[in-house]
């Protein structure tokens, strides 16, 4: 057999490097058998003199709302020295992120850490491990141990604008439980009552006014036990976030807080929730005690992927109504397909109740819009969310064209503008 160039080009190499090998194999042997021994010594005693793990405790709370942090604190007790090093870590499920590193590292003179989650989604999610981990005294090894924890944490609505502004916006409106707050703004008939400046003039009732030489009044009082009704879509466009919360769970909240003035003022709630088909039905309540129940429904409120039938929805909720009712509807619409069936709905239910659509306004699609662009991307963008805009606000007039009243605002904002209206209509006896 007859070599090629490269395998000739080989043999001529291969001689002087394997002289070289031959005359260093022994050097580089003795090397591994003092060096490689040595440094696995050196490594085992650190991991021996690394100690053992301190005493941990986990402690959290049993429930949080969704949208407000968790605190998870552990407490560290050392058995004798704080180990070096010591770094902690926690497990959790996806419905909590972590809201900056996943792990924190322990002073030498702390005894107490804590790590924050901000829950994504609603549910029971749970707090499943504990990592620990420390260096030996020469950093040479890690010596780690995880301890299980299994503990449940309920992730519920938020009603954090329900303590915070419920009371606030009540007392503004001038409504509350005592009587003489309520006179003056309903429609049922309660006294007559002197003529004062910045009274409605409307009120004045002339013929008494004659008979007793004096200008008189009347005085009503707020009709009670109206049905208010929280329609929720749960549908697949509900379920994108909007700041880092699903927009489901931003009307929820602002549900809750108008559910809450209404069962305060007297009135009967209900929560309805639907995707495809409805879902949750809690029927009529009233009360403020009733309040827990309207919470724990709204908790239980699925992410759904399916397209919202508002047709199917909205019919069975009439179905379920024996008398004049408002239902405020959350929802969200951006295909003129889907939005021309939810007017039909819509329409179908104006003969006999009182509609109230709130939607949320979209900053992104406004920013977007709004911005100057620098490239053609950004026209191309610019464009399209111009062209939806547009689209969202023909379905606003349209709705506002055919009798249903409209809330369109910042999710920050819409809870205080829903209780507005609410009260609004009760001034104005349109329940």
């Amino acid at each position: 057999m007859i070599p090629t160039r490269r395998g000739v080009l080989l043999m001529a190499l291969g001689a002087p490097l394997g002289l070289l090998v031959a005359l260093f194999a022994p050097v580089y042997w003795f090397a591994g058998m003092v060096w490689i021994p040595g440094v696995l010594s050196l490594i085992a005693l650190d991991w021996l003199l690394s100690g053992r793990a301190p005493r941990t405790e986990v402690t959290c709370p049993g429930a949080i709302e969704i949208g407000a942090p968790l605190i998870v604190n552990i407490a560290i007790e050392p058995r004798r020295a704080m180990p070096l090093g010591l770094e902690v870590a926690i497990g959790t499920g996806p419905k909590l992120r972590a809201m900056a590193d996943d792990r924190v590292t322990v002073g030498p003179q702390e005894n107490h850490v804590s790590l924050g989650f901000m829950p994504i989604r609603r549910g029971t999610e749970a707090i499943e491990r504990l990592w620990i981990r420390w260096t030996g005294p020469m950093g040479l090894s890690w010596r780690q141990r995880d301890v299980a924890i299994d503990r449940a944490v309920v992730i519920a609505p938020d009603i954090r604008p329900v303590r915070e502004g419920a009371s606030v916006l009540l007392r503004d409106a001038q409504i509350g439980e005592m009587a003489r707050i309520d006179r003056g703004e309903g429609s049922e008939f309660e006294a007559l009552t002197e003529w004062r400046s910045g009274m409605d003039r409307r009120s004045i009732n002339w013929a008494a006014s004659a008979r007793h030489m004096n200008l008189l009044a009347r005085e009503y009082r707020i009709e009670r036990n109206n049905n208010v009704v929280f329609a929720i879509d749960s549908g697949r466009v509900m379920c994108e976030p909007i700041d880092g919360l699903p927009r489901v769970d931003r009307v929820t909240s602002a549900a809750l807080l108008a559910a809450y003035a209404a069962l305060k003022l007297g009135d009967r709630v209900a929560l309805f929730g639907y995707d495809s088909r409805p879902r949750i039905s809690s029927g009529l309540v009233t009360n403020v005690r009733a309040f827990p129940l309207v919470q724990r429904l709204a908790a239980e409120l699925e992410y759904s992927t399916a397209e919202t039938n508002h047709t199917l929805a909205l019919a069975t909720l009439a179905g379920e109504l024996t008398r004049r009712s408002l239902i405020v509807v959350f929802t969200e619409f951006t295909d003129q397909t889907g939005a021309e069936l939810m007017l039909r709905a819509a329409a179908n239910l104006l003969g006999r109740h009182l509609v109230l659509f709130v939607v949320l306004r979209d900053d992104e699609l406004e920013n977007l819009a709004a911005t100057e662009p620098h490239s053609v991307e950004d026209v191309s963008r610019a464009v399209t969310a111009a062209a939806l805009l547009r689209e969202r606000r023909l379905v606003v007039s349209r709705l506002r064209h055919i009798g249903v009243h409209v809330i369109e605002a910042p999710y920050r904002d819409v809870g205080p503008a829903l209780v507005r209206q609410y009260l609004d209509f009760k001034r104005r006896n349109l329940l």
